[in-house]
Order: structure tokens, then C-alpha cells, then sequence
């Protein structure tokens, strides 16, 4: 595409997202909150490409990098740290109200140090032991989180923390609906525009890091670490790099989540949602960042738009399948074919310096 192709291309694509959930709100506001959580997880999902598409590190831990976000949000903006720490109380009376400019720099510094904490004891891993040391740092912080109770409550254990405060953006309330020339938009689509900006931001990052000097180490080492030892990068330092860098959009990602959900758990951070989210990257096309986006959407809506289809499969049965089981096997067949149809992704990276095809002899 030429320069005004792409120019009309974005301008067309922007006016669909942002009348997306105006239009989709006709249908329900539980369509526009399905919108809003696909934004986190391809939020996610690009996050961990960095890791894994770029840098070529298998990474199956990335679900601690969310949890930490949202518990750090969680602390920071409900009653649960002043009514455990007296300290706490006697310095905030008022309680603690975290502003986004501060939670947006504060959960990607510390999700930021989480990542390299990970990274540091890695750095001679490959393949498969890579994949089950990052495997238990997950799991690790999901079981610090859910026994961080006793002696003392930080985290209030496996009942969570509630009451949490809703974003604030100036004199924007989050959980407030908002009036805007004649036209109010609920808290659920605020929340939506707030991820798409932040989702606009990640894509832009991500592709000068694709694009620059770093990102081009990052590719040699997934192809080769040994040759690219060879060239002089210091792959050690890249390693790191890339594990603190995917590990920031999942700390933000976490931050959002709590906001928006309210509510925190060691639940909702499973091993099973760090292998969805590595699912998105691999589904989509590993180091392409449209592909990653659209297998983030496919994955994350699949399963509330298979309720619709498990709940008369499930009539048929006589109620004898569970729902949501049904919903994991249609989930699961989906991706199993499009994985043998499309063996590298449904959009993966085009593939550059091979030879173009011998032309066909002219008789």
C-alpha cells in the first residue's frame, strides 16, 4: 500500500473502533465489556509477543507480570492497606487515591523489575527448561498472592481485595456515566476508549522496538544466539531487556483490570490464562504485530460468543454436558485446526530474503 492507501486505511479503522461500542451497546452493555477486556489481552498478547516473538524466549510465566499490576492497583486504591497498617492509616486518613499518571509509571516500574527478576536466572535457559522455570515463577506468585495472608494480611488471601476505586482521569470518574453533547457514555465505555488508547500506545511502542536497533537483536537472537554472540550483542543484557519490556504492558494490563473488574483474586491469574494469552501470540503469527492482535480479539471473544452456541448444544444432551466444558472443546477443536491449516499463524510475519520464484519458461 502507498502512503495515502495506508493514511485512509488508518483513518477508517479509527472511526470503527471508536464507534464500535456505541454500536454494539444497541445489543447490551455486556458486549461492550467483552470489547473492553479483548483491549487488555491484546494488550497482553503484545506484551508477551516481545518476549516470545521477538526475542524467541518461551515464556509461560507471564501471567505473574498481571497479577502484579493488579495487586499493586489494588493496594494503592482500596481500604485494604489502611485498615490492616495503622502507619498507613495515621499518614492517609482520607485513604489512599492513587491518580492514573501515577499507577500507569508505578505498574510498569515494578512489573518492569518483576520481568528482569525472572530474566536473571534464565539467561543460560533454552526451549524447554525455559519454559518450565518461567512455568513456576507463575504459579510461585500466584501462591504468594493467595497465602500472603498470615502473619500478616496484604493481600487478604484467597478472598481478595474489593473495593476498589474506579479510575479517575481529571474530572472523569470511570464509574460515573459521562456527558458529552447530548450523548452519555456509560462507565463500561469509558473504561473501553481508556484501553484503546493505551492499546494504541503499546502497538506504536512495539513496532519502533520491531523497527530499531534493539528489535533487530532481539530477531538475531531468536534465530541464532550463538551467532549472535558471534557479532558482538550482549545477549545477556537483551535477554533482560526483552523480559523487562514484555513484562510492563502486562503490569499495566493488571493495573486496568483491577480498576476495571473492582475486585482482585489470585484466581483470576491461572496458569491457564498465561497459556491463553501465549495461545494469542502463536495463533495469531509470533513477531507479527497485526496477527498478535487478531488472535488477542479471536481468543478473548471466543468464549463468550460460544455461550451461544454451547447453551442449544447442551439443550440437546438433556443437560447432560456441562456448558462451559462444551464451550472449552469448541475452544480447543477451533484452535486445533486452525493451527493445522495454518501452521504459522492466521496472520503471520512475511518472510524476507528468500528468493522470489523462478519464472515459468516461456514456450
Amino acid at each position: 500500500m502507498n502512503k495515502t492507501t495506508k493514511i485512509v486505511v488508518f483513518l477508517v479503522a479509527g472511526a470503527l473502533l471508536l464507534a464500535a461500542p456505541l454500536w454494539a451497546a444497541q445489543f447490551g452493555q455486556g458486549w461492550v465489556r467483552i470489547m473492553a477486556l479483548a483491549l487488555l489481552y491484546v494488550m497482553l498478547a503484545l506484551g508477551l509477543n516481545i518476549v516470545v516473538g521477538y526475542a524467541g524466549l518461551l515464556d509461560l510465566g507471564y501471567v505473574a507480570f498481571y497479577a502484579v499490576g493488579a495487586y499493586m492497583y489494588a493496594l494503592l486504591a482500596s481500604p485494604q492497606l489502611t485498615d490492616n497498617f495503622e502507619w498507613i492509616k495515621a499518614l492517609y486518613p482520607n485513604g489512599l487515591h492513587t491518580p492514573i499518571w501515577l499507577v500507569i509509571p508505578l505498574a510498569a516500574l515494578l512489573a518492569a523489575g518483576a520481568g528482569m527478576l525472572l530474566g536473571a536466572p534464565t539467561l543460560k535457559l533454552r526451549g524447554d527448561y525455559l519454559a518450565i522455570v518461567t512455568l513456576g515463577f507463575g504459579e510461585i506468585i500466584r501462591v504468594f498472592m493467595n497465602n500472603l495472608e498470615y502473619p500478616v494480611n496484604i493481600t487478604n488471601g484467597p478472598r481478595g481485595i474489593g473495593q476498589i476505586e474506579p479510575m479517575t482521569l481529571g474530572p472523569v470518574d470511570f464509574s460515573e456515566p459521562l456527558h458529552v453533547l447530548g450523548h452519555t457514555l456509560p462507565s463500561v465505555t469509558l473504561y473501553y476508549y481508556l484501553f484503546l488508547a493505551l492499546v494504541i500506545a503499546t502497538v506504536v511502542i512495539c513496532q519502533r522496538l520491531a523497527d530499531s536497533r534493539i528489535g533487530r537483536a532481539w530477531m538475531a537472537i531468536r534465530e541464532d544466539e550463538i551467532a549472535a554472540k558471534a557479532m558482538g550483542l550482549n545477549t545477556r543484557n537483551l535477554k533482560l531487556l526483552a523480559f523487562g519490556m514484555g513484562a510492563t504492558f502486562g503490569g499495566i494490563s493488571g493495573s486496568m483490570f483491577a480498576a476495571f473488574q473492582s475486585f482482585v483474586s489470585p484466581e483470576s491469574f491461572s496458569l491457564m490464562e498465561s497459556e491463553m494469552i501465549v495461545a494469542m501470540v502463536v495463533l495469531g503469527g509470533m513477531g507479527h504485530i497485526p496477527g498478535v492482535i487478531l488472535g488477542a480479539v479471536l481468543l478473548a471473544a471466543m468464549p463468550e460468543v460460544l455461550r451461544y452456541v454451547a447453551g442449544p448444544l447442551q439443550t440437546l444432551t438433556d443437560g447432560r454436558l456441562d456448558a462451559a466444558i462444551l464451550r472449552q472443546l469448541l475452544i480447543a477443536l477451533a484452535m486445533i485446526a486452525i493451527m493445522l491449516l495454518r501452521p504459522r499463524g492466521l496472520w503471520p510475519a512475511p518472510e524476507h530474503g528468500k528468493a522470489a520464484p523462478a519464472p515459468a519458461p516461456v514456450k
